[in-house]
């Protein structure tokens, strides 16, 4: 029976453990499966050192979205706690015999927007402003607390940073299946997958199969639009990522990740490290640092994630033992990899195809069955997340240009069109490259750079201002980040800009 508060059905919780299980799934995705090739380009030393630093500064900024998500909800408070004592007094005013002393706010008589009922003593001193109960997506903060350029640029960030999300996903299982399905003698070079027209070059000269002239990279297009075809009319329609949905994604995540780490370690011990990989190499920074950045983002969901959450206080701890965990799951993962396999592919489970594996029994029968299991993994995974970036795309597009109050009024030619422009972009763009490397370094760098270190600044920043403003100072935020200092902010600012300018220099030079 569903739990009711205040008459009403309350909104579905979950535990800490809950909560710890869904960041880390939100964070672990196909951004992992590409660290341990830039990690082997890059050099193991260096990237140590560039994963554990963009850990720390993503989980600062973290923090700045959990500390803004508090502010909004401050200032939703006040505002309504301002209409409440407005209507109050109005009714003194009109009906002399009423005398109640406490005062329940229902959403039916809140003029500021359709909230849970939430009892509220004015008299209460101890009446907690900041929370983190109601969801505000990023961007509602943005909204609320940018002017109409920040919230236009906020949006374009975040709609860049969806269209690098569909070429990875559709470059990832287009490359998947055409690597599976032709020879595996005629692989692809990956001494070549570090630049743009490299990976073209190379497939368009060998052949899928020995017997027949179709080439790998007619045959990757082929794949690429037999799944734009049969995804992509998903956006058209509203489809949510169910909780079974999730579960069973997440279970499939977890046994492909720990079948290639224990895969690797058993090579490790049984044959010794094939792989030599170089300490630093300043060349492969701008795939590593957009990998690093595309593999810790969770910032544009985390908001859904932390409002259901039971206890509030425990979401810092919990957002710092998902970071630590990561980390040292993503540096184990690249590290037993790039020591394992005497090269690494762009896509980590492609290195998994057996090569030369006989069926002899039941065990090198069921080897084969892993390797190919994992190498279709992110089929599976990615074709069920592909619908769901779609929409938000297609969404956050209507956002941007329409005005969603009047979305009934405008032609059947313009509604159609926003399905369109959010499927055929990333058509193009992976129709002519498959480079996930050179993928995953542009959407990191620029809209990942975005998303996860400026916007978080700039929120924060403004946000402090205008609870400032509204509430003064007296009021604490228990939800404040730890570094809450303004050198933080610009430090992380300078970062973001010095690494972006780093790092297309080294890219384009």
């Amino acid at each position: 029976m569903p739990r009711l508060v205040n008459g009403r059905e309350a909104a579905p919780t979950y535990s800490n453990l809950v909560g710890f299980i869904f960041i880390f799934n939100l964070i672990v995705g196909t951004g992992a499966l590409t660290l341990p090739g830039v990690f082997s380009r890059a050099g193991w030393m260096l990237s140590l050192i560039v994963i554990v630093l963009l850990a720390i500064i993503s989980y600062m900024t973290v923090t700045f979205i959990i500390e803004a998500m508090a502010c909004a909800n401050a200032i939703r408070n006040w505002q309504t706690l301002q209409a409440l004592r407005q209507s109050r007094s109005s009714a003194e005013n009109s009906e002399n015999d009423d005398n109640a002393d406490e005062v329940s706010l229902t959403s039916g008589a809140d003029p500021v927007g359709d909230f849970e009922r939430v009892p509220l003593t004015i008299q209460n001193r101890e009446f907690h402003y900041y929370q983190l109960s109601h969801k505000f997506e990023l961007g509602e903060m943005a909204t609320l607390f940018f002017n109409e350029f920040g919230r236009v640029m906020f949006y374009l960030c975040l709609i860049v940073y969806l269209y690098g999300d569909l070429s990875i996903y559709s470059a990832a299982v287009a490359r998947s299946l055409r690597d599976v399905v032709c020879d595996q003698t005629n692989g692809t070079d990956t001494n070549n997958l570090m630049y743009w027209p490299g990976d073209f070059k190379n497939n368009t000269s060998r052949a899928c199969w020995k017997e027949h002239t179709i080439s790998r990279l007619s045959m990757y297009r082929v794949f690429l639009i037999g799944f734009t075809l049969i995804f992509g009319p998903f956006v058209c329609f509203n489809v949510q990522k169910t909780k079974y949905l999730q579960m069973l994604t997440a279970a499939f995540r977890w046994m492909a990740f720990t079948l290639m780490i224990c895969i690797s370690l058993k090579l490790l011990i049984t044959r010794g490290p094939k792989g030599h990989p170089e300490t630093f190499n300043v060349y492969g920074i701008p795939p590593l640092f957009g990998a690093c950045v595309y593999s810790f983002m969770c910032h544009h969901s985390l908001p859904s994630l932390l409002a259901p959450i039971r206890q509030k206080s425990m979401v810092s701890k919990i957002l710092s033992f998902d970071y630590i965990i990561i980390c040292a799951f993503y540096i184990l993962l690249a590290m037993t990899g790039i020591f394992a396999f005497e090269r690494i592919e762009d896509l980590y489970t492609l290195d998994f195809l057996p090569y030369d594996v006989n069926y002899v029994d039941f065990w090198s029968g069921l080897l084969i069955c892993i390797d190919y299991f994992l190498a279709l993994f992110p089929i599976f995974t990615l074709s069920t997340s592909f619908p769901i970036v779609a929409i938000t795309l297609k969404n956050n597009l209507q956002s941007l240009f329409l005005d969603m109050s009047q979305f009934e009024s405008y032609s059947l030619f313009v509604r159609v069109w926003f399905p369109l422009l959010a499927i055929i972009p990333p058509f193009c763009i992976t129709y002519f490259t498959e480079s996930l490397s050179s993928l995953v370094a542009f959407t990191g760098t620029y809209a990942g750079t975005g998303i996860q270190y400026i916007i978080p600044v700039f929120l924060v920043y403004f946000s402090r201002r205008t609870c400032s403003e509204l509430l003064g100072s007296g009021v604490i935020n228990r939800f404040q980040s730890p570094f809450k200092s303004s050198a933080w902010l610009v430090f992380v600012f300078i970062w973001s800009i010095l690494c972006v300018c780093l790092v297309s220099i080294n890219l384009f030079s």
